[in-house]
């Protein structure tokens, strides 16, 4: 436990360190180097304002409309937090000015950056340039999101507060007021709907050759 918990703090500290350096770079006037940035974390932004917007293409918007906050901004960006941890805060108050334009009311508590973690339904997709991979990457999150917002909102909230929130199945029965055996029954059902989803659409990508 001990030489895991050593290797994840070397990995935080390389993440910090590469953010750091790619800043750097884009406020000595490199651009390409803040494409790797949205690269990196465009698809946690995307999935952090999903948690204030349900829909998909008012989520791409205010995707972009924080980049090109954060890229005009990032010359006074001096290191004092993580770069993503300021990014998350751009989003936040980009997501909440969007809702406020649209007179609509913002939710009042703010999502913590620890737990603004994008849904993935357990498909972790592997890190690909290829614009198939890529694209595929986007529907997979479409199609989520869109399945999440269709969930009953029993499902809904017991999805988000396991898959987002990370709560054991103890707290989500205590924050929801049921037996411990409802949760767990809403989580699968929550799932099992996403996968259902899914399944058509991967089912349909071409299998990757095994390496030898």
């Amino acid at each position: 436990m001990a030489e895991l918990e050593t290797h994840q703090k070397r990995d935080a500290a390389q993440e910090t360190e590469l953010d750091q350096e790619l800043v750097l770079r884009v406020q000595r006037g490199d651009s390409t180097a803040f494409d790797v940035l949205v690269r990196k974390y465009q698809h946690r932004i995307v999935g952090l304002i999903g948690r204030y917007i349900s829909d998909w293409s008012e989520c791409q918007d205010v995707a972009q409309e924080t980049f090109i906050r954060a890229y005009r901004a990032l010359a006074n960006f001096r290191g004092d937090a993580q770069f993503y941890t300021w990014l998350h805060r751009i989003a936040v108050n980009t997501a909440k000015n969007h809702l406020v334009a649209q007179n609509r009311r913002p939710p009042t508590d703010d999502i913590d950056v620890g737990d603004a973690e994008q849904y993935d339904a357990g498909i972790r997709l592997r890190d690909n340039d290829t614009p198939e991979r890529e694209l595929l990457r986007q529907e997979v999150e479409q199609t989520v999101m869109r399945a999440v917002g269709a969930l009953p909102e029993e499902l809904r909230v017991a999805i988000n507060l396991r898959e987002v929130d990370g709560l054991s199945y103890e707290e989500i029965a205590e924050r929801m007021g049921c037996p411990i055996g409802t949760v767990r029954s809403r989580i699968f059902r929550a799932r099992e709907a996403i996968d259902n989803e899914l399944r058509p659409l991967l089912d349909h990508q071409p299998r990757e050759r095994a390496h030898p």
